[in-house]
């Protein structure tokens, strides 16, 4: 893996290898395209990093690198702004060649990577960035199917891993464990199912204050443009059943499982979001430099509809709550990768920095932006 992490075949990938500094080249800067973006009074976005071939997951190490995941390219990446002036200007290649390896995670001192069937960890990695150590095996006993099997994943504040198998089909009735988020020692031992009936989850954080777990779900397909919802959820106990492949959003019974079920046997969702608008990443807003106004709220990342005949999503939208951590309001916050029917970006995964503001990932044109309030001091 380590002499194939030579063979990158992209300019960045090459300088990357190299441990070259990367140019600041404006002729192929995607800035351009950011005057396209709206985003409420105050807040402002740039380009963070560029020449990221399907930047996915995003995961910051406390010694400020942030790791990014893809899928088709089997890469994984780590950007470092080494200057200060928030914008990367170096990138390694930890690995390459692997099977969709779309989540990532930074836990004492490793990086853990969520290929579809296995787990890797990458140990000292911070040390190692110039020369990623071959990764150890921490889990093999995921499903192969590559039908919704790019992962997310991440650490709870338990300690244990967390890791979504998503139905292996657009609607069916699958065994364990597919349609399911999972929970696992760090070591892949003592696996549990956090969650059931969840379609395909690429996106998860944990409330601030509560601890609970909240994830984003996608709906399934060939309903229609406008049903079913894809959605937001909260677990509140072990194991509850969120309603794939029978109910959608809170009440919609499916035309092919839905025959007897009873939507009150299922979790329903926090908020029922746009129909096939692929939400992803999420994150609470707890940053400091955000206004008041929006703290404890959440943003998601909607990838964008591909089977709808008006396109939608495409954007972060923001879900407001109210003190009970109920949702009161579901509304756009970044908008413009969608231009009337043509998009050109897709928004992934978020992260938060150290100074408040907010990275983004774009699959479409392998980008990462920031996204802050006010101006940089």
């Amino acid at each position: 893996m380590r002499l194939r992490s030579l063979l990158i075949l992209t300019m960045a990938g090459l300088l990357a290898a190299c441990n070259i500094s990367l140019p600041d080249d404006e002729a192929s800067d995607p800035a351009a395209n950011l005057t396209q973006i709206q985003l409420p009074d105050g807040f402002q976005i740039a380009v963070f990093a560029d020449q990221l071939p399907e930047a996915r997951s995003l995961e910051r190490s406390p010694e400020g690198t942030i790791y990014v995941g893809t899928r088709s390219t089997g890469t994984v990446y780590a950007l470092r702004d080494t200057t200060g002036n928030h914008r990367a200007d170096v990138m390694h290649v930890i690995a390459d060649g692997l099977t969709m390896p779309n989540g990532v995670t930074w836990h004492q001192g490793s990086l853990y990577v969520a290929e579809v069937a296995r787990i890797l960890r990458f140990d000292n990695i911070e040390a190692r960035l110039n020369d990623p150590p071959t990764p150890v095996v921490v889990a093999n006993h995921l499903p192969d199917e590559e039908h919704h099997g790019w992962k997310f994943i991440d650490v709870g504040p338990d300690g244990k891993l967390y890791v979504p198998v998503g139905a292996p089909c657009n609607i069916c009735d699958p065994e364990p464990p597919f349609a399911s988020i999972l929970r696992m020692n760090l070591d892949g031992t003592g696996r549990e199912t956090v969650a059931r009936g969840v379609r395909n989850t690429v996106g998860f954080a944990w409330h601030p204050e509560t601890q609970a777990l909240w994830f984003t779900d996608n709906g399934r397909d060939w309903m229609g443009d406008d049903v079913p919802p894809c959605e937001l959820n909260r677990v509140t106990a072990m194991g509850q059943h969120f309603g794939y492949p029978h109910v959608h959003g809170t009440n919609i019974l499916d035309p092919e499982f839905g025959s007897g079920a009873d939507p009150a046997d299922y979790r329903a969702p926090v908020q029922e979001l746009g129909p096939h608008v692929a939400p992803l990443g999420m994150e609470f807003i707890t940053s400091a430099a955000f206004p008041e106004a929006y703290r404890g709220d959440v943003l998601i990342a909607e990838h964008g509809s591909w089977n709808r005949s008006t396109k939608i999503g495409y954007r972060i939208t923001r879900v407001r709550l109210n003190d009970e951590h109920e949702s009161v309001a579901y509304e756009p916050f970044a908008t413009g990768w969608l231009q009337g029917d043509s998009n050109w970006g897709r928004p992934v995964d978020l992260e938060w920095m150290p100074d408040g503001s907010l990275l983004m990932s774009d699959d479409q044109s392998g980008v990462v932006y920031r996204i802050r309030y006010g101006a940089d001091t």
